[in-house]
């Protein structure tokens, strides 16, 4: 799986959370409504090439820490985030997290990114609107989607 938060395009700052690009630092946006939330999605499927399987866009941002929505239509590779957990809820759409079990075939994409080509033994649950998931640093997980799309809001912790 790519990335689950830190992969493809990050939006440039100096806009409003409505529009996808989010200022970062004193006094940028602390609070995405609903609404926000909606127009983002609906933006980001509308901007969507045919084919494209995955897109990925902060939310709300401060610094570093970044609150990303992204929208899976194809599963990605298996991953591995070393020295970060992800913790993320599942806003639409229906699909499956493998997680847990070995990564086989384990590539360094970047720093953050081992991808795989498969898990072996991990555990399979499926994954609906509301459900809330953390995956632990170093824990392989991947995304399967069992709809036309898996929409997640998320976010990355560092380790302990």
């Amino acid at each position: 799986m790519a990335a689950v938060l830190l992969a493809g395009a990050v939006a440039s700052t100096g806009a409003t959370a409505q529009s996808g690009n989010v200022p970062a630092g004193p006094g940028a946006p602390d609070l995405a409504s609903a609404s926000d939330v909606r127009t983002q999605i609906a933006a980001m499927l509308a901007g969507m090439k045919p084919g494209q399987g995955f897109a990925w866009r902060p939310l709300l941002r401060d610094g570093a820490r970044v609150a990303a929505i992204e929208i899976w239509k194809k599963p990605g590779r298996p991953a591995v985030h070393p020295a970060e957990a992800e913790y993320a809820i599942v806003l639409e759409g229906v699909g499956t997290l493998i997680s847990g079990g070995t990564l086989v075939a384990p590539a360094t994409r970047r720093a953050d990114l081992i991808e795989g080509e498969r898990i072996e033994g991990g555990t399979t649950r499926p994954l609906r609107p509301g459900d809330v998931l953390l995956l632990p640093a170093g824990v392989p997980h991947w995304f399967g989607i069992t709809g036309d799309r898996l929409v997640l809001l998320g976010t990355k912790l560092p380790a302990r």
